[in-house]
């Protein structure tokens, strides 16, 4: 089976809004509701589980009902931080499913709306060949590395900007998540790759993007349009 974890367990503390990102407005609909959309509508997909913070679980039904929101994902509870809440995610589905040698985890940012099912596709059978990828893109921009008074030129050919879904053989992801949380862990990946295992890099998509300011709102209302 295919599984995707959503993170909606952060609190957008950059939107400059009470309300987390990934229950604002996007085109009458909330963020996490037209992620979970994109995956549910994917053949490739099997089960969502939807990871949300226990105190949003109200916010979460009133949303539902407003909506009229009734596909069938499952939820779970985040905790204190992202490694926590993925955790959270991968033990919903060990306990409810169980996890085999045939099975995928997908875990994706709630707050990247505009994922396309190609590029869903493309994750999964990405790990079908590597056993662990990310989506990320090649930076366009001239890069530095260090602070504002010591740095130095980074060839941007080497610069790879990491998108998610990230997709993970199940045992692997079950394996690594039993490892202590380091604050090195910026992604899944990093998790997966502190137990020596190589990750692999499959081309995303430029519209595939996370919305962390205000301004992303516009860009990512422009892009629905185009998909």
């Amino acid at each position: 089976m295919n599984f995707v974890i959503i993170v909606a367990a952060g609190t957008g503390s950059r939107m400059n809004s009470d309300l987390p990102k990934q229950f604002l407005c996007l085109n009458e609909l909330p963020i996490v509701m037209h992620t979970i959309n994109r995956f549910c509508q994917s053949k490739i997909v099997s089960e969502v589980i939807l990871v949300i913070s226990k105190v949003m679980e109200g916010l979460w039904n009133e949303l539902c009902s407003e909506h009229n929101f009734t596909l069938p994902i499952h939820l779970t509870y985040g905790g204190r931080t992202r490694f926590e809440s993925v955790k959270n995610g991968i033990n919903y589905i060990e306990e409810n499913f169980k996890i085999g040698s045939e099975d995928y985890i997908a875990v994706h940012d709630a707050a990247r709306p505009i994922i396309t099912e190609d590029l869903i596709n493309k994750a999964f059978e990405g790990a079908y060949d590597h056993q662990a990828i990310v989506l990320g893109k090649k930076s366009i921009e001239s890069v530095r590395m260090g602070d504002v008074s010591f740095n130095s030129a980074v060839a941007r050919n080497h610069i790879w900007l990491i998108q998610t879904p990230q997709v993970f053989h199940g045992e692997l992801l079950l394996k690594s998540y039993q490892q202590v949380e380091d604050p090195l862990f910026t992604d899944d990946a990093s998790v997966v790759e502190k137990m020596g295992n190589s990750i692999a890099i499959i081309e995303g998509d430029a519209k595939n993007i996370k919305i962390t300011y205000p301004q992303d709102l516009q860009i990512a209302q422009l892009y629905l349009n185009l998909i």
